[in-house]
């Protein structure tokens, strides 16, 4: 069940902009994203977090009927849009693995190798990219 979920820096980086850009509105959707993906209890947890920090503080916006503003609405959704755009950015996703247990070690892909190639000596290296 330990389901790896890799990405990039490019596609943390726009999780990451879709939960700033949409005001923390849409700050549950890439934690769904990765729960429907990975099926851990943690990233369904994450996923149950933001969706009520959600259900929770837009009723708390709209309520407000003041001029000013409430400062601890506000505190509350930069903490957690920040949480959020860090755990998208340094925790959630898996680093990539190199495609190769021992990098810079066997047959490259495409070139042949072997005695019928001007290569002296047994084939090496993975034998089913040849």
């Amino acid at each position: 069940m330990d389901k790896r979920l890799e990405a990039g820096w490019a596609q943390r980086i726009a999780w990451s902009v879709l939960a700033v850009a949409s005001f923390g509105l849409l700050v549950w959707v890439p934690f769904l994203y990765v729960a429907i993906r990975r099926r851990r209890r943690s990233d369904w947890g994450a996923f149950a977090a933001f969706l009520l920090y959600e259900v929770i503080t837009l009723p708390w916006a709209t309520t407000d009927q003041s001029d000013t503003g409430d400062p601890i609405l506000g505190l509350v959704a930069l903490v957690c849009v920040g949480m959020a755009v860090g755990m998208l950015l340094f925790a959630v996703f898996d680093r990539r693995q190199p495609r190769y247990a021992a990098a810079g070690q066997g047959p490259v892909p495409g070139h042949l190798q072997g005695p019928a190639h001007g290569h002296a000596g047994p084939v090496q290296g993975n034998p089913y990219l040849r």
